[in-house]
C-alpha cells in the first residue's frame, strides 16, 4: 500500500495576515475553515500535484494540542506533515506489523468549510516527531484538497519537490521510516556530507531527505551547526521543504518573515 506526501503543516499567529503574507509571495491561499470541537482554524495552498500546505492558527489557547504549543514556545513555522494512506487503519495495521509502534489511531477528524461542506477524515498519530502523521479521507479527497483553478500560482509553484526532516538519530529514525513505508524505504542510505547524516527516501514524485548532525564532529559545517540549533530549540519533525515552479526564472527565495519562518527553496 503506498503511501504519498499529503500536507505540510505550518503553525501560524494570525492567519489572516498569514494567508496575506503567502498572497503576496504568488500562492493563491483558500480559507480552510474551523476544525470542530477545537479553536484552530485553518487555509491552504494546494497544487497541482495535489500535496498542499495547510496554514493554521488557533482563535484561543490550546494547550493540549502539540502544534499550538511549539508555537507558543518557538514561534511561527513548520510543525509537521502528513502522507496520505488509501486507507489509514490498513497502513496503521501494515506499519505496526513491521515493528512501527510509535503511531497510534485511527482517530476520527474532520473540518467545516467556509461553505458549511463538512469533511471527515481518520489520522494515525506519531509519538515521536521525526516521522509523519498518516490522513486518509473518509469523504472525498476533493473536498478536503479542492481541485481546478485554484492550484494555479502566479509564482508558478506545481508542487513540493523535497521535504527535509530534522532528526536526532539518522539510524532509528531510517528504521522507523522503514517500518512505516515497507518496501518504499527499500533504497534509503545514509550517506555524510558537511558534517550532516543523510538519508533520501523517494515518495513518489517527493523525496524525503532526513538530516542529523554528526557526532563529535570536529569543524563543524553552518549548515550542521544550523541543524543542531534547530534541533537543540523546536526539536525533531521538518526544518525546510523545496518547491517546483514552472516558470523559466525562479521566484526569489522569501526570508523567513514572509513566510512565517518557513525555509522555503525553489527548483525546476
Amino acid at each position: 500500500m503506498p503511501l504519498a506526501l499529503d500536507h505540510i503543516v505550518i503553525a501560524v499567529a494570525d492567519l489572516d495576515r498569514a494567508m496575506a503574507d503567502y498572497r503576496a509571495l504568488g500562492f493563491q491561499v483558500l480559507p480552510g475553515g474551523q476544525h470542530p470541537g477545537r479553536t484552530s482554524h485553518n487555509a491552504l495552498v494546494v497544487f497541482a500535484d495535489g500535496t498542499y500546505l495547510e496554514l493554521i492558527a488557533w482563535r484561543a489557547p490550546a494547550p493540549e494540542e502539540r502544534w499550538y504549543r511549539t508555537l507558543s514556545a518557538h514561534g511561527e513555522g513548520l510543525v509537521d506533515y502528513a502522507l496520505l494512506p488509501p486507507d489509514t487503519a490498513e497502513a496503521l495495521a501494515q506499519a505496526q506489523a513491521r515493528g512501527l509502534h510509535t503511531l497510534t489511531g485511527p482517530l476520527d477528524g474532520g473540518r467545516l468549510r467556509p461553505d458549511g461542506a463538512q469533511l471527515r477524515w481518520q489520522t494515525a498519530r506519531h509519538a515521536t516527531p521525526d516521522v509523519p502523521f498518516l490522513c486518509g479521507d473518509l469523504t472525498p479527497r476533493a473536498l478536503r484538497v479542492p481541485e481546478g483553478s485554484v492550484r494555479q500560482h502566479p509564482n508558478g509553484a506545481q508542487g513540493v519537490a523535497e521535504v527535509t526532516v530534522a532528526v536526532h538519530n539518522l539510524d532509528a529514525t531510517l528504521a522507523r521510516y522503514r517500518a512505516l513505508l515497507g518496501a518504499q524505504a527499500d533504497g534509503a542510505a545514509a550517506t555524510m556530507e558537511e558534517s550532516i547524516h543523510s538519508a533520501r527516501i523517494p515518495l513518489g514524485g517527493v523525496t524525503l531527505v532526513l538530516q542529523s548532525p554528526a557526532p563529535n564532529a570536529t569543524g563543524e559545517s553552518p549548515a550542521a551547526q544550523a541543524l543542531r540549533e534547530r534541533l537543540s530549540t523546536r526539536g525533531e519533525g521538518p526544518c525546510a521543504f523545496t518547491l517546483r515552479s514552472d516558470q523559466h526564472a525562479l521566484p526569489t527565495t522569501p526570508n523567513l518573515s514572509a513566510t512565517h519562518g518557513v525555509a522555503l527553496a525553489w527548483q525546476h
